[in-house]
């Protein structure tokens, strides 16, 4: 591993991965459990992601599943399934990751995470959508 220290490596890869999403996450524990806000960089991006063997991609799939099989973690869920996408994830390995999951946590929970997936590509296609011009 690098020499870094493993905030620095967490908050880099934490950017990589989520970008301002992931930073927000962050602010907002701020006031209540900083501590919490570092060990949220320091051991899962700092530690766990930046590790070699397997790519961001392939992390995030797995954190994908993870959280689909939970059932309970759609906030989490979102967050992640944006980040899929930001490291080369396709909306539709998306859909086939959560799909697996009701094989092995039940449909209920590969429904919430189907659920929120809708919601993570409807917002994504509402910021494409061209802005219309002003009527005059």
């Amino acid at each position: 591993m690098n020499t870094a220290t493993r905030y620095e490596r967490g908050l880099g890869k934490l950017k990589e991965i989520d970008g301002e999403i992931g930073e927000r996450v962050v602010a907002s524990l701020a006031d209540i459990a900083p501590d919490f806000a570092r060990y949220l960089i320091e051991f899962p991006f700092g530690d766990i992601y930046s590790r070699p063997g397997l790519d961001l991609k392939s992390r995030e799939i797995a954190v994908v599943a993870a959280l689909t099989a939970m059932g309970n973690a759609a906030p989490q869920l979102k967050v992640h399934i944006q980040g899929a996408l930001n490291v080369g994830v396709s909306r539709e390995e998306v859909i086939e990751t959560i799909i697996q999951m009701a094989v092995y946590a039940g449909f209920p929970a590969a429904l919430n995470g189907l659920f929120a997936a809708r919601e993570v590509f409807a917002s994504l296609d509402t910021l494409d959508q061209p802005v219309a011009e002003p009527k005059q």
